[in-house]
């Protein structure tokens, strides 16, 4: 087995392992969040509750994500330093924004949240979830920045041998990460709201704490439903712009191995 190989192996294993827990993570704080402010709202302890039951499983969650990127990040280096020597000073620089602002912020936020129960004011300790949700947003932002320049180089020049950001902005502007973000928020929401939905159903065939898994199932079931949209629309959108940037990307993930000549669009393409 070559060095290649392996590399890719370790790199492919971490990454998939990653991206289980970080867009659960996103979808859970988003649905705790949610869960909070109806008991702020309402001032039925049963919403405390479900803040509380859920936060903790969105709290394991976020610990095995960090844990993982942490891990990721080393092996841009370990594994892909040619790579990394190449496009760091572009690439680098959104995953540093989203290690000192997004990352710090979610962390900050999430301890007073923990902490804070019985410290702060019932409007002040939600405040700190919604913000750690908004931070969960903000780190997949620069993340998927970061991504969307690999998909689509923009905001650099080649000096000495090297990719060198001369555009922060056209990072920020770059047409893949507008269809990129949407469809990769959509997906973490749908996929919080399933998670939610999926144990309250099974607890709720055991008769267990029906009342409180039914409130739960029907507030997944709700954001599954408008998110799940969101994801075939934004999917839709992505899909398109990907036509236009990476025809050849498009043709493989449909099969499409033969080219009747139109190397602009996937028109001339068919199947083999």
């Amino acid at each position: 087995m070559s060095e290649l190989l392996l590399a890719r192996l370790q790199f492919g294993s971490t990454t998939i392992f990653h991206f289980l827990f970080v867009p659960l993570s996103i979808g859970l704080v988003f649905l705790v969040a949610v869960m909070e402010t109806l008991y702020v709202v309402k001032g039925d302890d049963v919403y405390k509750r479900m803040a509380k039951f859920w936060g903790h499983l969105f709290l394991i969650n976020f610990a095995v994500g960090v844990v993982t990127g942490i891990i990721q990040e080393f092996q841009f280096g370990m594994n892909w330093s040619e790579y990394s020597r190449f496009v760091g000073d572009v690439f680098g620089a959104p995953l540093a924004i989203e290690a000192l602002l997004a990352f710090f912020m979610e962390s900050t936020f999430i301890g007073l949240w923990i902490f804070g129960w019985d410290r702060l004011s019932k409007k002040l300790h939600l405040m700190c979830i919604w913000l750690v949700s908004l931070g969960t947003l903000m780190s997949a932002l620069w993340i998927l920045a970061a991504n969307s320049f690999m998909q689509e180089p923009v905001g650099f020049v080649i000096r000495n041998g090297r990719a060198e950001m001369n555009d922060f902005f056209a990072l920020l502007t770059n047409p893949q990460l507008f269809v990129e973000f949407p469809h990769v928020i959509f997906g973490a929401f749908a996929t919080g709201a399933f998670f939610i939905g999926g144990v309250s159903a099974y607890k709720i065939l055991r008769n267990q704490e029906v009342g409180f898994f039914k409130k739960s199932f029907n507030i997944a079931m709700i954001v599954a439903f408008i998110s799940g949209m969101g994801v075939a629309f934004s999917g839709h959108a992505q899909a398109k712009h990907l036509m236009e940037s990476q025809p050849m990307k498009m043709a493989a993930s449909e099969a499409l191995w033969e080219d009747s000549g139109d190397s602009s669009s996937m028109d001339g393409i068919r199947i083999g």
